[in-house]
């Protein structure tokens, strides 16, 4: 599904992403941890076509889409559930869901359809007329990934889903990706939060400093307290 490929990010001289390799296979959900300011974000960034790496290949289902432009990208079947939410204040819910929806006639039979989106979260439903700023942060997160949804990806990458949220709103946040994954969704997860992390994951990469210091199992990260500990905090 998604393979990254020896990617080297910058930000000026800053030297962020220092050959990362990963890959998301179909159907399946990867997370990506790591403590604050280790490149996770900026590779995410590097996949979706926000900051271009200077070395390195970034391939979709076998094309490799590292020179294309970010909406080209969307196009091909990648979602985005940006840090922060990035909700458009001034828009509607119906609004957000319309703006991310592709044009009529290029959807597949079983797409998510604004309509289709609105039964997985029926509290947007019910605030469908609402502006963003109207909505709670937990309403916000909803609507972030709805909007992702609209666009009919087959691969979701989820930058900090959790950040922000009150622990009941987490464990329902967690039941929701989790369905999205028996849908047969794949996702790539950026989380601090371990636990929620370790639940819904397939396999794990570590982040420390730019560069992959751990891949396994979700079991085979929660029993290693050595690199928990050091990598992660806990």
């Amino acid at each position: 599904m998604l393979k990254v490929e020896d990617i080297h990010t910058y930000y000026g001289d800053s030297y962020v992403v220092q050959g990362v390799s990963l890959q998301v296979r179909s159907r399946t959900a990867v997370a990506l941890l790591g403590r604050n300011g280790m490149g996770k974000t900026t590779l995410i960034r590097s996949i979706v076509g926000f900051t271009r790496p200077r070395r390195g290949r970034v391939l979709f289902e076998e094309r490799d889409i590292t020179a294309l432009r970010s909406h080209e990208i969307v196009r091909l079947g990648i979602g985005l559930v940006p840090q922060g939410r990035r909700i458009f204040p001034s828009l509607t819910v119906l609004e957000h869901l319309g703006v991310a929806s592709p044009r009529s006639g290029s959807r597949g039979a079983a797409a998510w359809t604004p309509e289709r989106v609105l039964d997985l979260y029926p509290r947007l439903r019910e605030r469908s007329a609402h502006h963003g700023n109207m909505l709670s942060g937990g309403e916000q997160q909803m609507l972030a990934i709805a909007r992702a949804l609209t666009g009919d990806p087959r691969l979701l990458l989820m930058d900090e889903p959790s950040e922000g949220l009150a622990p009941l709103l987490v464990r329902e946040l967690g039941v929701s990706i989790g369905r999205l994954k028996a849908e047969g969704l794949s996702i790539l997860l950026v989380e601090q939060n371990l636990p929620l992390a370790l639940d819904i994951a397939d396999e794990v990469y570590v982040l420390s400093k730019g560069r992959v210091v751990y891949h396994g199992t979700p079991a085979a990260l929660s029993a290693d307290a050595a690199v928990k500990e050091r990598y992660l905090g806990v």
